[in-house]
């Protein structure tokens, strides 16, 4: 049996000092950032990948004691599993894999981490399901739950469905992260994409209120001139 302390001794061997350094800067781990304290091996998206292939025999139990681990690639490497077996399994097994990584949220804890597995875990799993828990994670003290909340709505966008994301655009205009202003933006901007007249329709509402990167981020797409007089507030 494959155990979490196999994949971290694993890890350990793959570990960069000079790459952990420079992304330790990068997610901002340093005193009062976003991510104070957390822990890098150094090692690339690509190589965590290709070992997830390699593991698909290790027990579900085993890749959540290695999404407790303190150190970012390691959690980054069991959400990678905890996707692959996800789009493979059947609906019970994606029911305890949802259940799993909504029980988990405090070690899903920095951007790339929620933004990577939440729209293909919790957005997929409640496509056709009912969507209380998005509002209530919206809801919560934890950035990274708010952010989960918003950045599962793009399994919807990607379906056509936009209800949600504005709900929750609307609920988070005054959120006091800047995380989330980018998210929400971000996730508004896919809206626009594929539907530039609801996009429209929200900002015309909501865009004085707006944090002002959420609003660019949201209008990044735009002509320059109509960008401009969203951002200098002549609509």
């Amino acid at each position: 049996m494959i155990t979490a302390t196999d994949i971290r001794t694993r890890l350990e061997e793959l570990t960069n000092p000079e790459a952990a350094l420079f992304a330790q800067r990068f997610f901002k781990t340093g005193p009062g950032e976003y991510g104070e304290g957390d822990l890098f091996r150094g090692i690339r998206v690509p190589v965590l990948r290709k070992l997830c292939g390699m593991l698909d025999d290790m027990p579900l139990s085993e890749v959540s004691g290695l999404l407790e681990s303190a150190f970012h690639e390691d959690r980054l490497l069991a959400l990678l599993i905890y996707m692959r077996r996800f789009a493979r399994g059947d609906e019970r097994y994606r029911e305890r894999i949802y259940k799993l990584y909504l029980a988990s949220t405090r070690f899903i804890n920095n951007w790339d981490l929620v933004d990577i597995s939440a729209p293909h875990i919790v957005g997929r799993f409640l496509r056709d399901r009912p969507r209380t828990v998005l509002y209530q994670l919206a809801g919560s003290e934890s950035l990274w739950e708010r952010r989960i909340a918003v950045t599962a709505t793009f399994s919807f966008i990607r379906q056509g469905e936009f209800a949600d994301i504005l709900a929750l655009a609307e609920k988070l205009l005054q959120d006091r992260e800047e995380l989330m202003h980018k998210a929400t933006g971000w996730m508004l901007r896919e809206v626009g994409k594929r539907n530039q007249v609801v996009l429209e329709n929200f900002l015309l509402q909501h865009y004085r209120q707006m944090p002002r990167i959420m609003l660019r981020y949201a209008i990044e797409r735009f002509p320059e001139e109509r960008r401009q007089l969203y951002m200098k507030g002549f609509l």
